[in-house]
């Protein structure tokens, strides 16, 4: 329910967590993998009734209390000039990466122009979910998004940009400061839009040093989560050290990965309002463990500010009863 989901994100206690799952619409639904094959990803993403058809595919099968659109986090790509793609067994590939230093000057252009399709979507979403659940809104963070330009594939270092930091400091801070001025532009198109919620996924911010992230990193995820007036969710991987990092951005909510143990990060955080964290890994089990799970994880977390989720996105080939089984224990929990 939207009111159960926006009074956790307020750290309010509630009857039982609000529950979504990180790539909730998307590949390990039989229904979406129908559904595209008449159309290609980007395709997919910028056709608003077609990405609101996949955005409401699991509200329809599981009534999920927030909706999160279907999109990408490399759209904020388009209002700085960089073209990408998606290679089957590779992921995002960017056409035109940062080879220099150079490449990091970038003209914007009208983001609500280039974008106006997420608009649309989170209005369709709006005005087909009313109040029964919170329509969820997301943007890449400036790091990882940096990352990626300066990589140009999926990597598990992103030594490109972090060779960038060292070698080119300068160029680094400001192709981090063309994202973030997006960003403040791109959530705030989203919250007029009609999102109830935001979250910012700097999903590989964890790779840089906790120095470096406190003075590169926490100013900008601070400008960019401040410009908005809904609730918002912090998300970063492999921070399980340096909580205090994602508290401090300014979120209302602290996204949680499965490497957290969630009762610690209440008694590190305080009455800060988190979200997660079952590892994705454990939906590969049978129903009855997805639920001991999940409640295990319900209980740890306390009776307020707790919003259930995994601790990063369901993996595309988790079968279909267990992610039901994840939802069900939300549900019937405490």
């Amino acid at each position: 329910m939207r009111d159960l989901f926006l009074r956790a994100a307020r750290g309010e206690r509630t009857e039982r967590p609000p529950v979504w799952m990180m790539r909730q619409a998307g590949r390990y639904l039989p229904e979406y993998r129908e559904l595209r094959e008449d159309y290609s990803f980007l395709e997919a993403i910028s056709t608003p009734e077609i990405a609101a058809e996949i955005s409401l595919q699991p509200w329809e099968r599981f009534q999920p209390d927030g909706v999160v659109m279907y999109s990408d986090i490399l759209t904020v790509l388009e209002p700085l000039g960089f073209s990408y793609h998606l290679e089957s067994g590779v992921g995002p590939v960017v056409e035109n990466p940062v080879e220099s230093p150079a490449d990091t000057r970038r003209e914007r252009g009208d983001v609500r122009e280039q974008l106006g399709y997420v608009g649309a979507l989170i209005e369709r979403l709006t005005a087909e979910l009313g109040s029964e659940a919170a329509v969820l809104g997301f943007a890449g963070g400036p790091f990882t998004l940096s990352a990626y330009v300066c990589e140009g594939t999926p990597s598990r270092s992103f030594m490109e940009i972090r060779r960038l930091r060292a070698e080119h400091p300068d160029a680094f801070e400001r192709l981090l400061r063309a994202f973030t001025d997006v960003l403040v532009e791109y959530v705030t198109y989203q919250e007029e839009a009609g999102a109830d919620a935001i979250q910012l996924f700097d999903t590989y911010a964890g790779l840089l040093s906790p120095a470096d992230y406190r003075e590169f990193l926490l100013p900008l995820h601070r400008e960019v989560l401040d410009a908005v007036d809904v609730p918002t969710i912090m998300f970063a991987r492999n921070v399980s050290g340096n909580l205090d990092l994602l508290a401090d951005s300014g979120a209302d909510v602290v996204g949680l990965d499965w490497t957290v143990d969630i009762a610690r990060a209440r008694d590190e955080l305080g009455d800060q309002p988190v979200q997660g964290n079952l590892d994705p890994a454990l939906l590969y089990g049978d129903p009855e463990t997805v639920r001991e799970r999940t409640h295990e994880v319900v209980d740890a977390a306390g009776e307020s500010g707790h919003i259930l989720n995994l601790g990063h996105g369901v993996d595309r080939n988790t079968p279909v009863e267990n992610v039901e089984a994840f939802f069900d224990a939300a549900k019937n929990s405490r």
